[in-house]
């Protein structure tokens, strides 16, 4: 670690956040500088969360300077705006091992802190924790405040609505920080809910009203309906004149919105805001990027996630590439001949390469926004109708859909296409990036085909078999980053597996899923450099496992079945058990992913860890034909 790895200023002198409530508001304004260049200079280095933690700098330090974390709980959904939290809970002297493996992790992490009370990277969740921690302290009678803080779009989610609707029926005290970047609910800002801002946070006013309110409901006789008159009024008045009749309907005060920049704003928001004694939304506005300019100028994601970069001339544009780009341009493709295709998101039209769709068919595409369950019965809803829905989203959030999927989808044997885009390990994102369980779920769906292209050519084709296929719902799911290219003659057609590679004195077949299939070619020209010959199989299409596959792998000694996920109960486990229907005496061994969360490293390191990349596969190899 170098000495420009390390914070300074007055950044070096903050290790807990009790230091923050001894600078000056001066002084705090300097801290806030200091920390967004410390920011963009780390994720230069390591890559990384940008856009969003640069906007919620003045929305952290004001948290740790009124709340005493970890008395009062700080809960962070879509936790990859927690960069500054993680800053002032004594981590900063760990940023130059951010998202490195076995360094520090992109997201809150309850090993890491005792500021860190969940690891929370999924969307519109918190709400529902911070509930369920309100009932536990009510019950255990343990003091402090709950702060639950959201944003980046988590508010079109959801779960975060079930949440607020339980928060204000139950009246439970938890404090909800709307940080409100543009990427999320906005209620109409004017100079009348500014004033009127001041005057509902004024806490002499919020006693009084308590007051008033308790007197109403004990008058003799008349209190019921005096309360119930009262409540009409206010109503009344806030649907006249005030957006956040939505949120006080539901029984949860609202107040906002407020500058998310100005530290002694929010100071004085959340101060007033504790007293309050139920729930309350302090809705701030913050700007994504704020304080670096080429994170300000990224009108598509405001430098959401960064790969490293010069911090002078900022991240290059973002751009698709490998399966991504072969899916987008064979999408446009098949759009410019069918105008009843629909391509769906969940709030990731630039991840999931649907950019270049949109722009070319602005009507023939939806984002739902962090709605996935939505997304999938939406589309549901459209191939009853005559449409053909094409969805794609990451693998890792098709897990909260999977009820949508099997009842709405399947059990209407619906030709809804699922693209599940970072299938299989992803990265530095850590375990709840990583999409390891799709495989395993998807073949277990009645009527589900399901694709796993091992290049780019066959992604291409499989989308298009997928579009002809309308008795059921189609899965194809491809891994991140870069992507094999084949020649004409090496793609395979239709459901059955593709063999790659056979000589007529091999012993040992290896059976491959997707982006193993590359690992397993290579596996398999080391061993034979060696004397030990090898059948290679792309199975490509894992919930029809082709009889012929099966039935040339049952004449070798030796079977590694090889796939990008979890091992249990997935593809391996079935042509294990195929093989043993054929009578195959073969040794069968699967090799894919313990069922265990994995932490973040680069996809290189943890194939290698797991014995997943070639030399890996050769050392199975190697380990089963060895004499005993």
């Amino acid at each position: 670690m170098s000495p420009s790895d390390l914070p300074s200023g007055k950044l070096a002198a903050i290790h807990s956040p009790a230091d923050l409530r001894r600078l000056s508001g001066p002084e705090v304004v300097e801290l806030a500088a200091e920390i967004r260049d410390f920011i963009v200079a780390s994720v230069a280095k390591t890559g990384g969360h940008l856009g969003s933690n640069l906007g919620a700098v003045e929305l952290t330090l004001a948290l740790h300077r009124v709340f005493e974390s970890p008395k009062d709980a700080i809960l962070w959904d879509t936790g990859h705006q927690a960069y500054v939290h993680k800053l002032v809970t004594g981590r900063a002297d760990m940023f130059s091992t951010l998202r490195q493996e076995n360094g520090l992790s992109g997201y809150p992490n309850r090993a890491e802190s005792e500021h860190d009370f969940i690891e929370n990277s999924h969307a519109s969740t918190v709400l529902s924790y911070a509930y369920g921690m309100a009932v536990a302290r009510e019950h255990s009678h343990k003091p402090g405040h709950i702060v639950a803080v959201l944003g980046d779009g988590s508010m079109t989610g959801g779960m975060a609505y079930e949440a607020i609707n339980n928060l204000g029926a139950s009246g439970r005290k938890v404090i909800i920080v709307l940080n409100d970047n543009g990427r999320s609910y906005a209620p109409t800002v004017s100079l009348l809910s500014k004033g009127l801002t001041k005057i509902r946070l004024n806490p002499v006013y919020m006693e009084r009203q308590h007051r008033f309110e308790t007197w109403i409901k004990r008058l003799p006789m008349f209190g019921g309906a005096a309360e119930r008159a009262v409540r009409s009024a206010k109503a009344a008045i806030r649907e006249m004149w005030e957006p956040p009749a939505f949120f006080e309907a539901l029984g949860v005060r609202y107040t906002g919105p407020i500058d998310g920049h100005d530290i002694e704003a929010l100071e004085e928001a959340f101060t007033s805001a504790m007293r309050h004694r139920g729930p309350i939304v302090v809705h701030v506005h913050t700007n994504k990027g704020q304080g670096y300019q080429p994170a300000l100028d990224d009108e598509e994601k405001n430098m959401h996630d960064a790969s490293p970069f010069d911090v002078e001339q900022g991240p290059p544009p973002s751009a698709i590439t490998g399966y991504t780009e072969a899916f987008s341009d064979a999408l446009i493709k098949a759009a410019e001949h069918d105008s009843s295709i629909r391509a769906i998101t969940a709030a990731m039209p630039g991840p999931t390469g649907l950019i270049p769709f949109q722009e070319r068919f602005p009507d023939q595409f939806i984002d739902v926004g962090i709605a996935e369950q939505h997304a999938i019965t939406a589309a549901a809803g459209m191939a009853m109708g005559g449409l053909r829905p094409v969805v794609a989203i990451y693998s890792t959030f098709i897990n909260r859909a999977w009820d949508n999927v099997v009842y709405d989808v399947a059990l209407h044997k619906l030709p809804v296409v699922i693209c599940l885009d970072r299938a299989g390990i992803t990265g530095d994102n850590g375990p709840s990036h990583h999409g390891v369980y799709d495989l395993a779920l998807m073949i277990k769906v009645p009527g589900m085909t399901v694709f796993a292209p091992s290049s780019v050519q066959e992604l291409a084709l499989m989308l298009h078999d997928a579009l002809e296929i309308t008795t059921g719902p189609v899965c194809i799911r491809w891994p991140n980053g870069a992507a094999r290219h084949v020649k004409e003659l090496d793609v395979g057609s239709g459901l059955n597996a593709r063999l790659c590679r056979s000589h007529p004195t091999a012993s040992v077949a290896i059976l491959a899923v997707g982006k193993l299939v590359g690992p397993a070619l290579e596996a398999a020209t080391l061993l034979s450099s060696e004397g030990t010959e090898v059948t290679v199989w792309d199975v490509r299409c894992p919930s029809h496992i082709d009889p012929a596959m099966v039935a040339d792998a049952a004449r070798h000694s030796f079977v590694l079945t090889a796939e990008d996920g979890i091992a249990d109960g997935a593809v391996g486990a079935a042509l294990r058990q195929r093989l043993a229907e054929v009578g195959a005496t073969s040794q069968v061994e699967v090799a894919g992913l313990p069922t265990e969360f994995i932490g973040h490293a680069t996809p290189r390191a943890i194939h290698a860890r797991y014995r997943l990349d070639a030399p890996g596969l050769v050392a199975r190899v190697k380990a089963a034909l060895r004499p005993e």
